[in-house]
């Protein structure tokens, strides 16, 4: 079992930056594929950002250049670094742990006012 603790989430102006972080405990290993989900109001969960143990990354067009995703195999977490925030980043963002299942943290709230 794997368990998945979300921190760093709040309330930022337009243009501000943000850290998210995810504790991954239990039998967690390096071989999870990890990442970040977001979910506005109304809208469907999507992708944000993951990275595999090796270190490989892959983004959502929409936060390209922006987001940075990066982990840290030996304290099992990952981070999100969010930067020039838009107001249509607020979303509740979920961290995300995958190997043959999908682990999901309870999520953490962002607003980003204009």
């Amino acid at each position: 079992q794997v368990q998945l603790v979300e921190s760093g989430g709040g309330l930022v102006q337009a243009g501000g930056s943000l850290r998210l972080s995810c504790l991954a405990s239990g039998s967690i290993s390096s071989l999870y594929v990890m990442g970040w989900y977001r979910q506005a109001p109304g809208k469907q969960r999507e992708l944000v950002a993951v990275i595999t143990s090796g270190g490989s990354t892959n983004y959502a067009d929409s936060v390209k250049g922006r987001f940075t995703i990066s982990r840290d195999n030996a304290r099992n977490t990952v981070t999100l670094q969010m930067n020039s925030l838009k107001p249509e980043d607020t979303a509740v963002y979920y961290c995300n742990a995958r190997f043959l299942t999908d682990y999901w943290g309870q999520g953490t709230r962002v607003t980003v006012s204009s």
